[in-house]
């Protein structure tokens, strides 16, 4: 058996720690017996999804370099998840707060360097691929080296193009060992759910839900609902991030599923399980994003010898659980009044 790269006494820092992912992220490593795990986030601890005991709980703001040093000191892996971001409509009206988050990137890749942390993951996404690529809704998957030329998407692609290249040049000028993923549409548990950051997914779920409970059968659908994705469930994401920093990939890579769907065909599976069947009223003047986008897994698969694997319909069965949970309101006061365990 290989031995794995991080070490159980090894100091890990996740940061974005109190969002969907980075809360994933501290639960896996504490599963897997990591002793040392510093978690930060700028939001305040009860706003946190996944808050932990047994972990050093920081509340920074990253945008600033002191609080990067401060969250980089004497760390050996660094899992930067921290960004400003959401859901089609979110990254659309706020271009100019998700390029913002660029402050974030550069600042804990020089506090990497100075803490000389022996490796930092930087998690990009998918929407720095050239957008003349995903104008077919029968997208047969975007490879790695289709994100050039450059034309990404406004505001947040770009920043998260720029912000590969530079983990790049840190490796190059510094010998900063640093590995990038770019997400494909992550959703599960312990996620936003309203609110306007939220992903098609979980807004689905959250629709379905409240036309089930309110009587009124009826969905709002952005676009016509022809536009296609591809949704990862977070437990790949988690696994594939972990394969990708103890990997020797320096490149950036593709970490998302290749099960190419619709809009409408998503909001089918939901309602299946719901067990409804609604009407649906499409919102043409809503955000919607490229027309199609779908993972090419090709070069996972080569240099890591994996892929996401888990299937739309189980990773939709429990995030509908989950938030019809989560939107009883005595479930959602039990979750903010305890840390989990």
């Amino acid at each position: 058996m290989t031995k794995s790269l991080m070490q159980k006494e090894n100091l890990i820092l996740v940061t974005g720690a109190g969002g969907f992912i980075g809360g994933h992220m501290v639960r896996t490593l504490r599963e897997r017996g990591f002793q040392r795990i510093r978690a930060v986030d700028r939001k305040p601890f009860e706003e946190w999804y996944q808050p932990f005991d047994g972990v050093e709980n920081l509340r920074l703001d990253l945008a600033l370099l002191d609080s990067c040093q401060t969250a980089a000191e004497g760390t050996d892996y660094i899992f930067n998840l921290a960004a400003d971001m959401g859901g089609m409509g979110f990254i659309e009206l706020n271009k100019a707060l998700c390029m913002l988050s660029v402050l974030t990137s550069t600042h804990m890749l020089v506090a990497a360097r100075d803490a000389r942390a022996k490796r930092l993951f930087y998690s990009s996404s998918a929407c720095v691929y050239n957008g003349s690529k995903q104008t077919d809704p029968k997208n047969t998957g975007l490879a790695e080296n289709d994100a050039y030329p450059a034309m990404p998407e406004d505001g947040y692609g770009w920043e998260k193009l720029f912000s590969e290249r530079m983990a790049r040049h840190f490796t190059e000028d510094f010998a900063l060992e640093t590995r990038v993923a770019r997400y494909h549409n992550v959703y599960g548990p312990w996620g936003t759910y309203d609110g306007g950051r939220e992903k098609a997914p979980a807004a689905i779920c959250r629709k379905v839900i409240s036309a089930k409970k309110s009587g009124n059968y009826e969905i709002e659908i952005w676009g016509d609902g022809e536009q296609t994705r591809s949704f990862m469930y977070i437990d790949d994401c988690i696994l594939g991030t972990i394969k990708l920093m103890e990997s020797n990939v320096r490149e950036p890579i593709n970490i998302g599923s290749d099960e190419l769907v619709s809009i409408n065909q998503l909001v089918s599976i939901v309602e299946e399980i719901a067990g409804v069947r609604l009407s649906r009223k499409y919102k043409l003047d809503a955000p919607r994003g490229v027309r199609g986008r779908n993972s090419d897994n090709t070069k996972i698969k080569k240099d890591l010898g994996w892929s996401p694997s888990i299937k739309l319909r189980d990773g939709l069965e429990k995030t509908y659980a989950w938030i019809a949970d989560e939107m009883s309101s005595n479930f959602a006061d039990q979750r903010k009044k305890v840390f989990a365990t």
